[in-house]
């Protein structure tokens, strides 16, 4: 009896062991790889930015939204109410590849309906590359309402950076206007034609000033005196080195960010290591995100100015300020000297210098496919169609369709859009892009490039003079669901039997956004090899609205089922069941 008793309570023992050991596995396993979850809240609020008040989108009450921390390989699960009441919406993790989630990419009219109002909407992806990104509304022209933040994935324990630092810091850029995002589009679609202007601010971290004392602002709607405006502040330490993670979402604005007597040490540009390279100002365009070291080894007695200018137009917006503030003096202590004034708005040969210099880190090159199986060339072009003003590329103007493409072409709704693919090309031998084209009549589609997959496909970005004289304006690119490699740099027209011979197949940086500078070209190659539907497009916010983008399909097949949470509109509501 007692032998019995002894080998039931061994017996006992050894599950309790198994189960402590299960257990322990599955703790370390859930630490590897953490489910992370969010329940956002998305609401108009009255906010004073920049001292005026005015409605914008804030996410659980704030603008900018709460940044999202994570450690690569976690699962972001991103519960989304939308209390907007009278608009729909969408949220894009931009710089998120959405490897086998391309329904979770956030664009509505590609890879989802809009969240109507009311509804909750539950975003689930991997992060799946440690770095800096953003997310952003994707929808209309929310974005520039103040519906963005940032996203910052570290890396996995015990893996550390090529470089080293003290602290962590992040910094959101964005341009502020006092109208409405309504007030701005319909002035856009409108003949005549109402162009949105310069922005009314520069906001560091949502925190900006606008000039109250101007006889025609209404008092009551301006206070400078409102906390919501004190310029943001950063606290450092003297003699400690910082990695200031640098994100821009502006509407409109490229920038210039500095931080006064300090210069910068680039290290990382959308979530890549670059080989550090030192600046005095950082040139940064919307949707780019780039982390920079700084070492606090000024004089510590005094605060110094963090300024950001707007370049490549030349704006009235004055300089965005905030203050880099050395510990212990008071962080909103002003410094005792006149802000930079930032490098001149045209002078494109710094911004140029700045591109050709992001080059991969040498100890983190990821090879390029040294051939392209498809080269796509891109005129981007101000035009007219039917008298309205619109952003073309190869002359055809963008519009979205009312059922999501990546819907269509899993269940073969292909009658929603048009199937006659847009041009691979322009007449390069006889358009001048360095006028005004004779003919600014352009035409409208909703065709999409249809990639073949696992393929390598080099896009040209040709840029060329706008429907004004000698002006050609600055275009940041962004690609949806890729990263690409910056093949390389030009002024002036592509030529396509010489330039890809000076293509850098050494140490291309890879990005997911980038600019293409005044009469000049870009060119990028990446694979056609995440299976789904992906925009590319314009990252700034009106010329997207006005037509400035396309679309990629690659591998369509490969995409597994499509939740029924991103149907409802369209030809989509067939598979909603009442």
């Amino acid at each position: 009896m007692v032998e019995h008793n002894f080998h039931q309570q061994s017996h006992s023992f050894v599950k309790l062991v198994i189960f402590l050991c299960l257990l322990f596995l599955s703790a370390n396993i859930s630490v590897e790889a953490r489910i992370r979850h969010y329940e956002w809240e998305v609401k108009y609020e009255y906010k004073s930015p920049d001292c005026f008040k005015k409605l914008s989108i804030s996410i659980n009450g704030k603008t900018p939204g709460p940044t999202i921390v994570a450690q690569q390989g976690d699962t972001i699960v991103v519960e989304v109410k939308n209390s907007l009441l009278t608009e729909n919406l969408a949220i894009h993790w931009h710089g998120i590849r959405q490897i086998g989630t391309p329904w979770a990419d956030g664009t509505e009219g590609v890879t989802q309906c809009p969240i109507v109002p009311g509804d909750t909407f539950a975003y689930k992806f991997v992060v799946d590359r440690a770095g800096t990104y953003l997310y952003h509304a994707h929808y209309g022209m929310q974005r520039q309402a103040g519906l963005q933040g940032m996203i910052r994935v570290s890396l996995p324990d015990g893996v550390l950076e090529p470089f080293s630092y003290d602290h962590d810091k992040s910094i959101l850029l964005t341009d502020w206007y006092h109208k409405s995002t309504y007030e701005q589009a319909t002035g856009l679609a409108s003949l005549p034609f109402s162009w949105v202007g310069e922005p009314q601010s520069i906001l560091i971290h949502g925190r900006g000033r606008f000039n109250c004392s101007i006889p025609s602002i209404d008092p009551t709607l301006c206070n400078a005196t409102n906390p919501q405006c004190t310029p943001y502040s950063m606290t450092v330490v003297s003699g400690k080195t910082y990695m200031l993670r640098i994100g821009s979402l502006t509407a409109l604005s490229a920038l210039s960010f500095e931080i006064e007597g300090h210069n910068m040490t680039v290290v990382e540009a959308d979530g890549h290591y670059v080989e550090p390279f030192v600046v005095k100002n950082l040139f940064i365009y919307s949707g780019e995100t780039y982390s920079v070291l700084i070492k606090a080894d000024q004089d510590p007695t005094r605060n110094y100015w963090a300024s950001t200018k707007v370049v490549s137009r030349n704006s009235t917006t004055p300089n965005g300020l905030g203050i880099f503030n050395y510990y212990p003096n008071h962080p909103r202590r002003y410094p005792p000297t006149v802000p930079p004034p930032g490098p001149r708005w045209d002078d494109v040969t710094p911004r140029m210098a700045q591109s050709v210099a992001i080059k991969s880190h040498k100890d983190f090159i990821h090879a390029p496919p040294l051939t392209s199986d498809r080269v796509i060339v891109m005129l981007n072009t101000q035009n007219r169609v039917n008298g309205y003003v619109r952003w073309s590329v190869n002359n055809v103007s963008f519009n979205m369709p009312h059922t999501p493409y990546l819907i269509a072409l899993k269940h073969n709704l292909l009658h929603t859009f048009e199937q006659t693919p847009p041009p691979d090309n322009y007449d390069h031998k006889n358009y001048d892009i360095f006028n005004i084209a004779p003919n600014v009549n352009a035409t409208t589609s909703n065709s999409i490039y249809r990639l073949k997959f696992n393929t390598t496909v080099d896009i040209i970005l040709q840029n060329a003079n706008t429907m004004n004289l000698n002006n050609s304006e600055t275009h940041p690119w962004h690609l949806h669901g890729h990263d690409f490699w910056v093949m390389g740099y030009g002024n002036g027209k592509f030529n396509q039997s010489i330039d890809p011979k000076n293509y850098n197949f050494v140490n291309p940086i890879m990005k997911n956004t980038i600019p293409v500078h005044p009469y000049g070209w870009t060119a990028l190659r990446f694979r056609a090899d995440n299976p789904g539907v992906w925009a590319f497009h314009c990252h700034i916010e009106s010329h997207f609205f006005m037509g400035m983008g396309v679309v990629f399909e690659e591998g369509i097949e490969k995409v597994g089922k499509l939740p029924t949470s991103i149907m409802g509109c369209g030809e989509s509501k067939r598979f909603l069941r009442p």
